[in-house]
């Protein structure tokens, strides 16, 4: 049972850098562009304490509401007993990166307006809806010159 209570109780692995990742935070990071209305995943960046989230809210997504020169204001629903509350997190740029939850969506998008394209220049219609997976067919297995094996574990042995 922890004794302490503090702010970053219980991060001793949350927020630890990854391996070869050690260091100042390298520039690339703040010349991504943030826009309101992006979708955001947060993580927070040991190497700045500054503008640091919350444990709740590493790893969690949310939507960039606001933008100013050095950080970004998050929205984050949050479960408190049986309801979801907007929590509003004001975030150093350092502890957020873009989401790719989104990227399957946006592919899939530009994929179908090219097939709609496509098929209404040579003038036939296409079905741009996701299928899914059938079951494979039947059929059956013939032992005739396929003999059942049986498969068993090889026994362990020490070459020492």
């Amino acid at each position: 049972m922890p004794h302490s209570f503090g702010y970053r109780a219980r991060t001793r692995h949350m927020f630890k850098r990854g391996f070869k990742e050690h260091g100042p935070v390298k520039l690339s990071t703040f010349l991504v562009n943030y826009r309101v209305g992006d979708i955001v995943d947060i993580k927070a960046n040991a190497a700045q304490q500054k503008g640091m989230p919350h444990k709740y809210y590493h790893g969690r997504t949310g939507i960039i509401t606001n933008v100013t020169p050095s950080s970004v204001t998050v929205l984050v629903h949050k479960v408190v007993g049986n309801r979801y509350l907007a929590k509003r997190v004001n975030l150093r740029v350092e502890h957020v990166r873009h989401s790719k939850c989104r990227q399957e969506f946006l592919d899939r998008v530009a994929e179908n307006s090219r097939l709609h394209a496509e098929s209404k220049a040579k003038g036939e219609r296409v079905t741009l809806k996701r299928i899914p997976a059938l079951p494979r067919n039947s059929h059956t297995v013939c032992t005739k010159g396929n003999a059942p094996a049986t498969i068993v574990p090889l026994a362990y042995e020490t070459t020492i």
